[in-house]
């Protein structure tokens, strides 16, 4: 289905095909049967698309909103309201797609090709925390009336991937720049919200839609997602039955299997610290790739794994996954634990009495303080942690307030994980740090394209090699569920299960 270096005379029959396979579902009714209740790890700020996110946001915005593209629990890209797309020619800068026509919003208005192109300007234009996902956007034109074109300035290899994240989430164009969408969301998606039920901050209630055009994708009557964002509150809730699936840091798991839970991994994140100030403009220190170095060579890995990660992990050096065309598993092991070799490389740039770093940490990753502080007081630096709020922990890191953090973050698809972490105009890069060697990588990266493996794994090495991160593993993702009540498909490379991965037990 994915285009490719397809171009758009190949797309059409590709798309009958899959009509004739009934992929995705469409037309085959569902039952929803019950309640399905969701602790929810992030409460949701806003509904409007523009300030969408992924990660443990995105299924809460599915449960209103609709995508151009979906993802299947597998990864696979599959149409949802796009029903067909693809690359008009091999520069791999126009993406046409076909909208579905009969689709309608939660407040009556039709989806049609002016719609989509609404609502992907208002996401290119209102930067959110992913606005790195149009950045290559240069126009949305409608050409017919169900017929949308996207021109990007140079070749994106994430852009399809994209429209089935937040870039993808298309909102009533009636409700587009109206505040209400701060607080009520208006999409085509397979449920509702239930405005009288709902209290932000504590829970949101959503109906399932009558009308929706694909009910196989309604499993439910009702979807509650409660803010849960303490974990101690996540693991009590799910015991007693308060919800019937959420995620679960390791030390927790037993407790869950012990009550019965069941509980689905997949390593989906890596976990270790971002070295953000690459520049030193808040902490000089890391400006030398020596001392961002050190700091790699501080950590026993298979401890953090074990004591930390609860064993649900693999140790590593490097930041892409092994879905990812930039993997390469002699990364794995290029920092070993060497603490003596460490405090040399300290000495060597200039800081044989160490120096002192400062960090955010939260209620999420509080546990990882020790694994954190003690390797590095070993080779002489000493560690400041500072508590922020649980519901602010992204914001923080992406305010430059911070040099350093451990945040695990999801380990996508080559170029996604380029424009997660990598690029100036990324959240998870708050300093902006460039590197003229990595940008010429990059650039050969973005024209080879989403399959492209030598130049992929030339950028990982030299990544690994200037020490931008000090990753400690390829974490596993715990989510923990009721299987009395619910069966749950994890989803690969996301960190919570999409709204449509929640089947009725039996």
């Amino acid at each position: 289905m994915r285009s490719g270096r397809r171009v758009l005379p190949i797309l059409v029959t590709v798309v009958g095909m899959l009509a004739a396979a009934g992929c995705a579902g469409i037309g085959t009714p569902a039952s929803p049967a019950g309640v399905l209740n969701i602790g929810q790890v992030q409460d949701v700020a806003t509904w409007d698309t523009g300030q969408g996110h992924n990660g443990h946001r995105l299924v809460a915005f599915q449960t209103a909103y609709d995508t151009l593209i979906r993802r299947e629990p597998d990864g696979t890209l599959v149409p949802m309201l796009a029903t067909a797309w693809g690359y008009t020619d091999d520069t791999q800068t126009t993406l046409a797609l076909t909208i579905r026509e009969g689709v309608t919003f939660s407040d009556g208005e039709a989806l049609d090709a002016e719609a989509v192109r609404a609502s992907l300007e208002h996401f290119r234009t209102a930067n959110g925390p992913q606005a790195v996902q149009t950045a290559d956007v240069a126009e949305v034109r409608v050409t017919g009336p169900y017929r949308v074109e996207i021109e990007l300035a140079q070749p994106n290899p994430a852009l399809e991937f994209y429209l089935s994240q937040a870039a993808g989430m298309i909102a009533s164009p009636a409700a587009l720049g109206d505040p209400a969408l701060d607080r009520t969301p208006v999409g085509s998606g397979p449920y509702v919200m239930d405005e009288a039920r709902s209290v932000t901050g504590d829970r949101y209630v959503f109906r399932a839609r009558d009308g929706y055009w694909d009910p196989s994708l309604q499993q439910w009557d009702e979807v509650v997602l409660k803010v849960l964002a303490e974990p101690t509150a996540r693991i009590n809730a799910l015991v007693a039955g308060q919800v019937d699936g959420t995620q679960l840091l390791p030390r927790n798991t037993t407790q869950a299997e012990n009550a019965g839970r069941e509980i689905v991994n997949r390593d989906v994140n890596w976990a270790g610290l971002m070295l953000f100030d690459r520049d030193g403009a808040v902490a000089p220190e890391l400006a030398d790739v020596r001392v961002r170095q050190a700091i790699n060579l501080a950590f026993d890995r298979q401890v953090a794994v074990d004591g930390l990660l609860g064993g649900y992990g693999t140790p590593t050096s490097h930041v892409f996954g092994e879905a990812s065309t930039a993997f390469d598993p002699a990364l794995d092991d290029y920092y070993g634990y060497d603490p003596q070799r460490a405090r040399e490389l300290l000495a060597e740039a200039g800081h044989p009495d160490g120096f002192t770093l400062s960090m955010p940490f939260s209620a999420n990753t509080n546990d990882a303080i020790p694994f954190v502080v003690q390797p590095l007081a070993d080779i002489g630096i000493t560690v400041r942690a500072a508590s922020v709020p649980g519901q602010a922990a992204q914001s923080e890191i992406g305010s430059a307030r911070w040099p350093a953090a451990y945040f695990p973050i999801f380990q996508g698809p080559t170029w996604m994980a380029v424009e997660q972490m990598l690029v100036p105009q990324t959240l998870y890069n708050p300093f902006r740090s460039e590197d003229p060697r990595l940008d010429g990588i990059l650039d050969r990266l973005r024209v080879a394209g989403p399959d492209a493996v030598d130049e992929a794994q030339e950028m990982a090495r030299y990544v690994t090699e200037q020490a931008w991160f000090a990753p400690w593993a390829r974490m596993g993702n715990t989510y923990a569920f009721d299987g009395g009540k619910v069966r749950v498909e994890p989803q690969i490379g996301q960190v919570v299960p999409s709204i449509y991965n929640f089947h009725p037990a039996g």
